[in-house]
């Protein structure tokens, strides 16, 4: 390599570049959500910079460096969940006239824990998974600490450990909990004799060591990290300090063997308890405003639908259906643009239908508000304008029963859309123009009834595969009927479960099932 470098003039001139490049940052990095905290001027402690094109100020230093320097640094970030209570809070008002406070929520609310208890948290913050469902059964919390841990104890760790069934059986009485020193009592015991918390482990490390707390939070990321000098270093301090306690050498080990193998596993605890209180104020609205909180929710699900696949949106609307919750089917005159609560009932948001988006939803309600219901897709063509809501928006809407108010089949309505949006083309230039009908006034309702009727071609609705095949796609899901419904008797005959009924079943057991391909993935394979 020498020689290449010392022969060639071009290889020497890049390998010179490449040392002086070497070590430099390639760009600068911007962390999104962090903010850094200090007791004053921030020029006094870190160069500061700023991001090239805009007006933000960033350190100059990494992360780590700016810690080290003892100052506080804090990733805030954006949550979804508090969007949906505050959703929530809105349509409450809106249809009892009542204001709720979530942070007014009481965390002895009977109701709330019943709904923990049965694991019925499709929809609650942090709480929703199938496994942290079933942990919920078996816990059956019965205390705001128990949803607290929840948060820390359900993760790979503690699952592994035995953690989460020590925490069970203890709560329970299945099993005594076991302390070794009685400040161990004192530490422990609202977790059942578990080391669930990082803070937990700094007391113990403080108490018992004699570390200050702030090298025990040190020490305790160190563990994580398997830092064995770092380690080795706090075990020391640790052995003497605890021996200074009036521990037994073997004892003092016997702890810090115990430290070792969870303080990997801990959890910060006010990072659970502040989920924890998310969890039970959307827990609390379930429970009592099922309504107007999945309402919310779903409202909450529509950024990033995914309509090729089974979405949250669409698992949702199913724990309506479990919940008996009545919701209405998409409709242009009755329809919002998110999904809102009437009549108890909630109403299917116009934004949530694939090629309408929120733009022509808000443009179609401003019109319906404004000048009444829609009475036919004329009347719409002529009162909202193409720019607005499109061809393909209409066609959207159609395949969605949106217009099925109209009382026309959706072929009809499909096979008219052209002409409808000519003749509202045309009727909006006349308007802009100042121009109006030869013979003035507004036709009554009857001559309006018989107008469409005659400009709607007679013609069969599309056979209903192509009809479901039109909602799946645009909804995400089958709104009138599903594709297996003329196959319910073969599929009882045949099928020994449904899906709904697996969770009884033993491993090993046979069991027969009946579907349908939605999809097919070719895909190539080397052998």
């Amino acid at each position: 390599m020498k020689g290449v470098y010392e022969g060639d003039p071009e290889i020497a001139e890049l390998i010179d570049f490449a040392l002086k490049l070497e070590g430099l940052a390639r760009n600068i990095g911007t962390h999104a959500a962090a903010v850094v905290i200090s007791d004053g001027p921030l020029t006094d402690y870190v160069p500061l910079g700023r991001v090239a094109g805009k007006d933000d100020v960033i350190t100059q230093w990494s992360m780590n460096d700016v810690e080290d320097a003892g100052l506080l640094k804090m990733d805030f970030l954006g949550l979804r969940t508090l969007t949906i209570l505050s959703n929530a809070v809105k349509i409450i008002k809106q249809t009892t006239g009542e204001t709720v406070d979530p942070l007014d929520f009481s965390l002895e609310d009977q109701a709330t824990f019943e709904l923990l208890q049965a694991g019925d948290t499709k929809g609650v913050f942090q709480l929703e998974s199938g496994g942290i469902r079933d942990l919920l059964s078996k816990m059956k919390p019965d205390h705001f600490r128990d949803i607290i841990a929840t948060n820390a104890l359900y993760r790979p760790g503690p699952l592994e450990g035995g953690m989460v069934q020590q925490y069970i059986d203890v709560k329970h009485g299945r099993k005594p909990a076991e302390y070794k020193l009685d400040v161990l009592k004192e530490i422990l015991e609202e977790t059942n004799g578990v080391m669930v918390y990082q803070e937990q482990v700094m007391q113990i490390l403080n108490r018992l060591g004699q570390i200050p707390l702030a090298a025990a939070y040190t020490c305790i990321k160190e563990i994580s990290k398997k830092k064995e000098k770092v380690i080795a270093a706090n075990h020391e301090a640790y052995m003497v300090g605890a021996v200074e306690q009036g521990l037994s050498k073997k004892d003092a080990q016997d702890m810090w063997d115990m430290i070792l193998k969870f303080a990997g596993y801990g959890f910060n605890k006010s990072h659970s308890t502040a989920y924890a209180a998310i969890a039970w104020q959307t827990a609390y609205l379930k429970a009592h405003y099922p309504v107007e909180f999945m309402a919310a929710l779903l409202t909450g699900d529509i950024p990033g639908r995914n309509f090729t696949s089974k979405d949250s949106l669409v698992e949702h609307m199913e724990d309506c259906d479990r919940m008996e919750v009545e919701w209405v089917a998409p409709c242009i005159n009755s329809s919002g643009v998110n999904f809102t609560v009437a009549d108890n009932k909630i109403h299917f948001a116009m934004s949530a239908i694939k090629g309408c988006g929120g733009s022509a939803a808000a443009a179609i309600v401003e019109e319906r508000e404004e000048n009444g219901p829609f009475k036919d897709i004329f009347d719409f063509c002529e009162r909202i304008e193409s720019s607005k809501c499109n061809r393909s928006s209409i066609e959207t809407l159609i395949k969605a029963g949106a217009m099925d108010c109209f009382g026309a089949k959706r072929a009809q309505l499909s096979a008219v859309v052209d002409r409808a949006l000519q003749a509202g083309a045309a009727m909006l230039a006349d308007k802009k123009s100042g121009q109006q009908s030869l013979f003035g006034g507004d036709d009554d309702e009857e001559e309006d009834a018989e107008a469409a009727a005659v400009a709607l071609p007679d013609m069969e609705e599309w056979e209903e595969r192509m009809l479901l095949n039109a909602e799946k796609e645009v909804l995400g899901f089958y709104l009138t009927s599903h594709p297996l419904a003329q196959f319910e008797e073969q599929l009882a005959r045949y099928c020994s479960h449904k899906t709904s009924g697996l969770e009884g079943t033993k491993d090993r057991d046979r069991v027969s099932l009946g579907g349908m391909i939605s999809a097919v993935k070719p895909s190539h394979v080397k052998n």
